[in-house]
């Protein structure tokens, strides 16, 4: 897969600038940036799902794209998600049965080396062992309305991952798996015989998948970059070079004061009717100055030209101080028939911290949901004092018209959203950008409890670093259940509740992860 000169913008300008690149089979390239740079747009151009601006894209092959957001039809089933996912293989095994009675040899062998070259005969065991491996075999006749947001994303992924395509593009698609699921997708990506791209917060999958990584951030020559060793070197080589960067243009504005004040001085001068000292020739005294006058301007004008922008001010998370004393939270054993089974008690006071560990299934959600009053035990009782704030796993806003700004009139202070973006409405922001957002209305509310259901959801890489930092740091209860495995490991030393899988007659439930 190659692109030349891709390009695509908005209004507020391009999101995709002019990007070339060639990722060959065997290549596992990952797309790293801040919310807004264009992640999913280039996904979105390499899929030939979006017009470019300029430039072109030029595959070979099949091609997925597992999106961000799954949308469905109505009446859409389990079932005929896993029949699209498995029809290329189907028809090839179908064509092959065709071309064999009666026999056509020509036709024969073409039809073979496709069924071949899809692998055909193992389609539909690739498919049970992908949705088994990701929690998502359910019944085939199952509404996908029916189905919570995770159960139905889990779904889509087992069925692009049988298909087995040349190109495979995606979009976070960690969201939504627990340990064991990421494993599963782990493997899967490593050995995929073609081309993977992949935009992802997840440190750990980029360390362990991908061969290069794409840099969409700005960088001092104004272009994109590739990066080979992994996330763990990116990030030491990206502060390092924008070390550099700052360093370089401080010194380059100190040297172009200096020789804008030179020539200004000396044009002075001459205006003036500055006079040599007495010894010396006048015609060549005044020629040396209009010459030195000359070097000096010139030497303005190339650095003029070789100059470095000035590095853009990264957004830097300042969330607010919140300020929590005593007991906060209490809840005895609980229980939600099909959904949770919790047997010890949780108690939360000021500045503690709580994990929730479990696999998919386990209740979750649906006890952050209890904790957070949005869902009702039947059985046990939670008790809570001062306000109590959830960051649920997806982002809902019932006003989209509406600007940042305006839902939250302190998201610029909390520095999550850039100054354009402001005022943009909510319908035109990011994925990303939208759970930025929500976060920024969360802590605005000055919690006294936190309740976070997989914050890193959507959000940039950057900001999931300064996330943790913040919880490790802040006064407030919190609790969170996250399956991203170096969050885990950064809280590690917090206190933790290990759900067990919850009965699955209940598995359709919207609520249940």
């Amino acid at each position: 897969m190659t692109t030349q000169d891709l390009t695509k913008g908005y209004e507020a300008g391009p999101v995709v600038d002019g990007i070339s690149l060639k990722v060959s089979a065997g290549q596992r390239l990952g797309v790293i940036g801040e919310n807004g740079r264009g992640k999913t747009t280039l996904l979105r151009l390499l899929a030939e799902d979006l017009a470019p601006d300029q430039g072109t894209v030029t595959r070979h092959g099949s091609l997925s794209l597992v999106r961000q957001e799954m949308p469905f039809h109505e009446g859409e089933t389990v079932g005929d998600l896993l029949s699209e996912a498995l029809r290329e293989s189907r028809e090839a095994l179908s064509e092959l049965d065709r071309a064999a009675a009666p026999f056509d040899e020509q036709r024969y062998e073409k039809a073979l080396a496709h069924a071949e070259d899809v692998e055909a005969w193992d389609a539909e065991r690739r498919a049970e062992i992908a949705l088994k491996a990701l929690d998502a075999d359910h019944d085939r006749a199952t509404p996908l309305a029916r189905l919570s947001v995770g159960q139905r994303y889990r779904v889509r992924l087992a069925c692009l991952l049988a298909e087995r395509s040349d190109v495979l593009l995606l979009d976070e698609p960690t969201n939504h798996l627990d340990a064991g699921a990421l494993a599963f997708l782990t493997e899967r990506l490593q050995h995929h015989h073609g081309v993977v791209v992949l935009v992802s917060h997840d440190r750990t999958l980029l360390d362990e998948v991908c061969t290069q990584l794409l840099d969409l951030d700005p960088a001092p020559d104004g272009e994109v970059h590739l990066h080979g060793g992994g996330y763990r070197a990116f990030k030491e080589a990206k502060r390092a070079e924008r070390q550099r960067w700052e360093q370089r243009f401080a010194q380059e504005e100190a040297e172009h004061d200096d020789l804008t004040e030179k020539v200004e001085r000396a044009q002075s001068g001459l205006r003036d009717g500055w006079r040599p000292p007495k010894g010396t020739g006048r015609h060549q005294r005044t020629t040396r100055a209009a010459n030195k006058m000359r070097n000096v301007a010139r030497r303005l004008e190339e650095l003029g030209d070789q100059r470095v922008g000035a590095p853009p001010p990264p957004l830097r998370f300042t969330p607010p101080e919140l300020e929590a004393s005593g007991d906060l939270l209490h809840a005895t054993p609980l229980e939600v028939p099909g959904r949770l089974r919790l047997t010890e008690p949780i108690s939360l006071s000021a500045g503690e911290k709580l994990l929730i560990t479990g696999p998919n299934g386990a209740g979750k959600s649906t006890l952050l949901g209890v904790l957070a009053g949005r869902v009702a035990p039947a059985r046990g009782t939670v008790h809570h004092v001062g306000r109590v704030a959830l960051l649920a796993q997806e982002s809902a806003f019932e006003n989209e018209d509406a600007t940042a700004v305006q839902l939250c009139s302190r998201v610029e202070d909390i520095g999550l959203l850039r100054g354009e973006d402001l005022v943009r409405p909510v319908r035109r922001l990011s994925t990303g950008q939208r759970r930025r957002l929500e976060l920024a209305i969360l802590l605005s509310g000055s919690p006294h409890v936190l309740l976070l259901d997989e914050p890193t959801n959507h959000l940039s890489i950057a900001l999931v670093d300064e996330l943790t930092e913040a919880l490790h740091q802040t006064r407030a209860a919190v609790a969170v259940a996250t399956h991203d495995r170096q969050m885990r490991t950064d809280f590690r030393s917090w206190r933790s509740v290990a759900l067990e899988s919850a009965s699955r007659s209940n598995e359709t439930s919207v609520a249940s992860k």
